[in-house]
């Protein structure tokens, strides 16, 4: 009797251990883990908290400098520095609030590369220049990836429909989804995108599209869904992912 408490207990530690590793597997940190780690937004700091939480995945933004180097900022601007018309140099006069400068995306990788459970979410920024300088840009990006060996590691996403069309060109098997919302499933599926990672509003205008994509084999992700009650919605539809500045929370509705 003692050796089948002993053995059941083992079990139900080793189902536990499961479920404590799954929970992670649906979160995605936006900017990385930042806003209860007060670390900044896109800084390799706060990639390395998401990683920390064990995340599925940690986002970030991508711009190109006038120079045509390839940096991780959320907004077109660095401390009010206008990233596309300044050189990286010209950025470098400006830091974070820890002391860290705008990360180039080759370090931002590398330091994401240091292990292998968190996959990088790479979100390409539209240029405010011009079409052509997005299409510029992903191209820039994707061939960065391919030369650091990240291509398992990395995800791609972009509110840009060219951009995301243009990824796939490059690789057929890349790991793609559309931010926009303004597409639905069956046509994404067509263009050869992996998934729709649509604002949480668009899914409650269009209830059927989850289920939709996920019949047609494409991966669905929700942002950015910070309270509780759009989370347990979300998480009740079986979505695969939901992108989120409250990672902590997630993981506390998942373990209850």
């Amino acid at each position: 009797m003692k050796k089948i408490l002993i053995l059941a207990s083992i079990i139900s530690l080793s189902l536990g251990t499961k479920d404590l590793l799954a929970q992670h597997k649906q979160l995605i940190a936006h900017r990385g883990a930042w806003k209860n780690t007060h670390t900044p937004q896109n800084s390799i700091a706060s990639l390395v908290e998401a990683i920390k939480l064990k995340s599925y995945g940690s986002e970030f933004d991508v711009h190109m400098t006038k120079d045509n180097q390839l940096v991780v900022n959320h907004d077109h601007d660095f401390y009010g520095i206008d990233i596309e018309k300044a050189t990286y140099a010209e950025l470098l006069v400006k830091t974070h609030p820890n002391g860290e400068h705008i990360p180039l995306l080759k370090d931002f990788l590398a330091a994401g590369l240091k292990q292998k459970k968190t996959k990088l979410i790479l979100e390409i920024k539209s240029s405010r220049i011009s079409k052509e300088r997005t299409l510029e840009h992903t191209e820039a990006v994707y061939q960065l990836v391919q030369e650091l060996k990240a291509q398992k590691a990395v995800e791609y996403i972009a509110f840009d429909y060219d951009a995301c069309k243009k990824l796939v060109t490059l690789n057929p098997q890349v790991q793609v989804q559309y931010l926009s919302g303004n597409i639905e499933p069956k046509q994404i599926k067509a263009d050869g995108l992996t998934g729709i990672d649509y604002h949480v509003s668009i899914f409650k205008k269009n209830p059927t599209w989850i289920k939709e994509a996920q019949n047609l084999g494409l991966k669905v992700n929700v942002w950015t869904v910070n309270n509780e009650v759009d989370i347990k919605d979300l998480l009740a539809q079986k979505v695969d992912f939901i992108t989120t500045d409250e990672p902590e929370l997630l993981i506390r509705i998942l373990k209850k």
